[in-house]
């Protein structure tokens, strides 16, 4: 695996442009991500350059554009209002060493080789999730539309708060985040291909701000320290402790499932394939530099990454020069966005909000699946009002357990127990129902097909209860994929209890993970050789003819075209 990403002259063109654009996309997001979060616009500035540049050197996405995304930005508010509410002073300290464990974990995960595994979500839940964390970026910048600082303690606060917002309601600064807004929403799309809207609204709004209105009266972004940011040391809290590692932990899931479905829409538009582990990699050692150096934890962005490539961007060489135009910005003209009102960052990040939220899927979701349907919402919900992890959480239980449902109802007409040849839409020779009907229903042949998961070994347990006074069993197991460790167990039980009643038990498997499985249990130690067949007619001739004599003498073996495997 090589150590740096791709990084090639040989679409130097498309990468400058691409890298351009990308960086003035990132300028007001950044600011706008930085002022939500609490940590300051120069941290949503700090980690938009340390979150691309490292991620573009080390990633094993060319295309992918990396900054501060509004997910990561939601969880990292969270964190920091938990943390400094439970340590005033040393709170954010602790807030951006969570981003450098979050990049550990990141790190692990691909030397692991799990990043083909993040992604595996059920769609209800990303929906849900990622709709949920659109409205909770919304709730939180009705405070700053409003012209006053948005209450502490999340979304909740905010909507409780909502009668003194509107009362203390600053006309100048609402107008002034109107005025963003119309541009981000009615800005012409044939204009949209020249001048980015974010960058539009940006400049004109503030501008506005500038020359008509009172400059003490309207708040602002204020002074940003120019220069590069400091070193941060870690700052861990015994009592903290485990709290900060589950908020690492998630903020790290968060941010591989973001970087890598980004990483896969990249891959759509430039036909190319990324490294899921590498990528994690890469990730892992961006975020860990930006929480060292006070910046934002950052993500995979789509807005940016489509951008990028639209302007002719295929290597990470645009990211590159992505991160240097940032960081141009920080170095000269950070005095430049001081006079930048919140009122326009606060109407950005609402428009950041609305574009997560999956409006596509929820129009359609109850048409689509009223179960589906339901764990979105559910997860919405518990989203916004609750807690993140537990949205994900009861999202997964409920989305996995009605999935196992249905397909445990689906494989179970994978299992038929037939006595009666003449009663079954089991696939039989003639010959194979001519020795069940000579067997008068006193032989069970149990057929699996497919996968047997464990939610189908309530079905074996029903289907061999089924029938009584029963002499002999056969299991055929031959158009058996995959035989799961509870299917396994539950045929096991079956079994045993025919050997221990000294009934006879015949197998019929062409080998493969199903027998190795039922030989590793110890189950087919339990049955004389002859008892293990590869042809299911041998085993009903055997059960029949060969251990109930009473119905009838065994035939001649050259009428059959069969011979039992001894």
């Amino acid at each position: 695996m090589r150590i740096f990403n791709e990084i090639t002259l040989s679409h130097a063109r498309g990468d400058l442009f691409g890298g351009i654009t990308a960086a003035v996309i990132a300028l007001p997001m950044a600011l706008a991500f930085g002022v939500a979060s609490g940590a300051g616009a120069e941290a949503g500035l700090y980690g938009a350059i340390l979150v691309g540049l490292f991620a573009a050197l080390f990633g094993g996405s060319p295309a992918l554009i990396s900054e501060p995304t509004g997910p990561m930005t939601v969880v990292f508010t969270a964190v920091i209002a938990k943390l400094i509410a439970s340590d005033p002073v040393n709170g954010m300290a602790m807030a951006f060493t969570v981003v450098v464990m979050a990049g550990f974990f990141q790190i692990l995960f691909g030397v692991l080789r799990l990043g083909k595994y993040v992604t595996l979500m059920p769609y209800t839940v990303i929906s849900g999730f990622m709709s949920g964390i659109g409205l909770i970026l919304i709730i939180l910048q009705i405070g700053p539309l409003l012209g006053q600082a948005s209450p502490q303690g999340g979304a909740l606060a905010v909507l409780e708060n909502l009668p003194d917002l509107f009362m203390g309601l600053q006309i100048q600064e609402t107008l002034l985040a109107v005025s963003t807004l119309a541009i981000l929403f009615f800005m012409p799309s044939r204009l949209k291909r020249y001048l980015p809207p974010q960058l539009l609204a940006l400049i004109a709004i503030t501008l506005v701000s500038v020359l008509l209105l009172d400059m003490t009266e309207i708040r602002r972004i204020g002074e940003i320290s120019a220069g590069l940011p400091e070193f941060r040391v870690p700052v861990f809290s015994a009592e903290q402790w485990q709290v900060m590692l589950f908020d690492a932990i998630v903020l790290g899931l968060l941010g591989c499932i973001d970087a890598l479905l980004t990483s896969v829409i990249a891959d759509s538009l430039t036909r190319q394939q990324h490294n899921s582990d590498k990528e994690l990699i890469g990730q892992g050692i961006a975020n860990m530099m930006s929480g060292l150096f006070g910046g934002l934890p950052g993500a995979g962005a789509t807005m940016g990454t489509v951008v990028s490539i639209q302007s002719g961007a295929r290597s990470a060489l645009a990211g590159l020069i992505r991160a240097a135009i940032l960081l141009v910005v920080v170095l000269w003209a950070a005095d430049l966005t001081a006079v930048i009102p919140l009122a326009v960052l606060s109407a950005i990040a609402l428009k950041v909000g609305v574009d997560i939220i999956d409006w596509k899927f929820l129009k359609r979701a109850h048409r689509l699946s009223g179960k589906g349907a339901l764990v979105t919402y559910s997860v919405i919900a518990l989203t916004v009002f609750v807690d993140l992890i537990v949205a994900v959480g009861i999202g997964l239980f409920v989305a996995n357990v009605m999935t196992i449902t249905r397909l445990s109802e689906l494989q179970a007409n994978d299992v038929k127990a037939v006595t009666n040849p003449d009663q079954t839409d089991l696939e039989l020779s003639s010959r194979e129902r001519d020795v069940m009907r000579d067997a008068e229903g006193e032989v069970l042949l149990l057929h699996l097909r497919g996968s047997m998961i464990f939610g189908t070994s309530r079905t074996i347990s029903r289907k061999n209860s089924e029938v009584e006074n029963c002499q002999a069993l056969i299991v055929d197991i031959t158009e058996v994929v995959h035989l799961g460790l509870s299917a396994a167990l539950a045929l096991e039980e079956a079994i045993v209890d025919m050997v221990d009643a000294g009934r006879s038990v015949q197998i019929v498997t062409g080998g493969g993970q199903p027998y190795e499985r039922l030989e590793k249990m110890g189950v087919l130690e339990r049955l004389p050789a002859e008892a293990i067949t590869s042809e299911r007619l041998s085993a009903l001739e055997h059960a029949v003819y060969g251990t109930m004599r009473s119905n009838g003498p065994m035939p001649d073996q050259s009428t059959t075209g069969s011979a039992v495997v001894l």
